[in-house]
């Protein structure tokens, strides 16, 4: 298919989604954009629901970057404990916070570039933030978004960077961050990895998958 078609195709995938999800924000539990960060380096490799029962006691006990930054290492790992990869998680945490204590003065940075600069932050993360926090134009590439699009045939592209750069060409700057959260949706919930709800799907019409799997 070529881009235009691809293009136009996009366009109607929102326009169905949206009235599906419309509530575009992410499934994490937070209260300002440092615990958005923080909650989405703790995303890594396991479920939003997970993340959501320990950030309640780390935000409580650790409420600014200062504060978790200071905080000591082990108390930080029981309370991510859960999570999994506990130690590597709650090193990057506290690094995030604490360049954001002592480089961005207690802000989380709003720029690709500098947000990348945060230890456990990758373009996905940096997405959300600039997404969620800064209304710029995100496509947040993680492994259901992947999945979705590769399904519907929008790109055949694997690597996560090439992945967004090939969305990010195909569907409207406006679009971008709503038609993200909607795709990730979606593949949550209807085109899962294991037996996709095809029959229940409201998009597959515009779904090349169904038929090739018959």
């Amino acid at each position: 298919m070529g881009d235009s078609t691809n293009s136009a195709r996009a366009v109607r995938i929102h326009g169905t989604l949206s009235s599906i999800y419309p509530d575009g924000r992410p499934l994490l539990s937070y209260r300002n954009p440092f615990e958005l960060l923080i909650a989405v380096i703790l995303s890594a490799q396991t479920t939003d629901a997970q993340v959501n029962r320990v950030t309640g006691e780390l935000f409580s006990r650790f409420p600014a970057p200062a504060a978790l930054a200071a905080a000591p290492r082990e108390e930080v790992e029981q309370i991510v404990h859960s999570t999994g990869f506990y130690r590597s998680k709650a090193r990057n945490i506290q690094g995030a916070a604490t360049e954001i204590a002592k480089r961005f003065n207690g802000n989380v940075p709003g720029r690709m570039d500098q947000l990348l600069q945060i230890p456990g932050v990758g373009r996905k993360s940096a997405n959300v933030i600039l997404g969620v926090v800064y209304g710029e134009p995100s496509i947040v590439v993680d492994t259901h978004f992947s999945r979705v699009v590769q399904r519907l045939e929008l790109t055949a592209q694997k690597d996560p960077v090439r992945v967004e750069r090939e969305i990010r060409s195909l569907v409207p700057e406006e679009m971008q961050t709503p038609f993200s959260m909607e795709i990730n949706l979606h593949g949550r919930y209807c085109c899962t990895a294991r037996a996709p709800r095809c029959d229940q799907c409201p998009i597959r019409k515009e779904c090349p998958y169904p038929q090739r799997e018959r």
